[in-house]
């Protein structure tokens, strides 16, 4: 079974909690056990699995990311969001998922996460249940 989900982001770069929307396409399928891959057809976003329990986490990966890969670091590529570009491919596109009992197996503190780089925009995620 796949399915396409869409994230609308708010801001050039943020990281946006995606349980309740992978949770329910498990729902959906009706899977007990099995796996599902999370993938992101975009090259300037990308996808994450991270802690949940304390929000500044999340803006703490955007501000190291931005301190590694500046928004204004000499890039030759004219559309200007080459750091979008760079942060996506660090990141990476896809995540796997253990499930089982009908729920995603992440640890207690984890949570996965859309990761925008160059927003805002409206953007699609493809699942997959295997």
């Amino acid at each position: 079974m796949i399915d396409e989900i869409t994230v609308n982001s708010t801001a050039r770069e943020e990281l946006i909690n995606i349980d309740r929307d992978i949770a329910g396409f498990i729902k959906r399928s009706e899977i007990k056990d099995g796996a599902i891959t999370i993938f992101v057809p975009h090259t300037t976003a990308a996808v994450t699995i991270n802690e949940n329990a304390d929000p500044s986490v999340a803006r703490d990966i955007i501000k190291g990311l931005a301190t590694v890969i500046p928004r204004n670091g000499g890039y030759s590529h004219i559309e200007g969001n080459s750091d979008a570009h760079i942060k996506a491919s660090l990141i990476g596109h896809s995540e796997r998922l253990i499930v089982s009992g009908g729920r995603p197996l992440l640890g207690t503190w984890q949570s996965v996460y859309f990761c925008e780089f160059d927003g805002p925009r409206t953007r699609r995620m493809i699942l997959q249940i295997q």
